[in-house]
């Protein structure tokens, strides 16, 4: 990251600088743009504009990671 920006007027916290973005051209579809960047570097570090659509994807994954777990949880007792 880098150095902190000088606050805004009526702002009491300082805002940090942008991270490094890299714009994909038109031609990536969404998956292909999430895995040009890995999909925890675009979901977590917002590299590229499919941050969003990673963070789905990713909310996705981990909530049917968490159900599969408690589903073998119930079934075991």
């Amino acid at each position: 990251m880098g150095e902190a920006l000088p606050p805004k007027p009526g702002e009491r916290i300082p805002r940090r600088s942008p991270p490094d973005f890299e714009e994909l051209d038109e031609n990536h579809s969404v998956m292909s743009g999430i895995m040009h960047g890995g999909l925890l570097n675009v979901a977590v570090k917002d590299v590229n504009q499919y941050g969003p659509h990673a963070m789905i994807a990713l909310l996705g994954i981990v909530s049917g990671i968490t159900g599969l777990l408690l589903l073998l949880m119930w079934k075991l007792t």
